[in-house]
């Protein structure tokens, strides 16, 4: 499921997303599989568990940076740029990573 959220303006004036308002879109054909973690100590123990969502072949999914995915029972935030590879000329997968910030 991938969760776009409008922009809009705080009372401080910054551009934030406001995921109440978010739109839900499913998505299939695609897989979400582990990528590398990190635990931070500290004030306040912080787990990040990576992940990397690929298209199968020939697939497109429309995913931004700032969307967020939820897949099985774990909400992610897309980190980074989505990659769109082309194999002559035409359309190949899709690949983005995805990141959980537990703590």
């Amino acid at each position: 499921m991938i969760l776009r959220a409008p922009l809009v303006v705080d009372r401080y004036g910054n551009s934030v997303r406001d995921w109440t308002r978010a739109t839900r879109t499913t998505v299939r054909r695609v897989s979400v599989q582990p990528d590398a973690s990190a635990e931070g100590t500290g004030d306040r123990p912080v787990i990040v568990t990576g992940w990397r969502l690929v298209t199968r072949r020939g697939v497109d999914v429309d995913l931004e940076p700032g969307d967020r995915i939820e897949h099985a029972g774990r909400l992610t935030d897309v980190d980074g740029d989505v990659g769109r590879y082309v194999l002559g000329g035409v359309h190949h997968h899709t690949e983005a990573r995805l990141r959980e910030v537990t703590g």
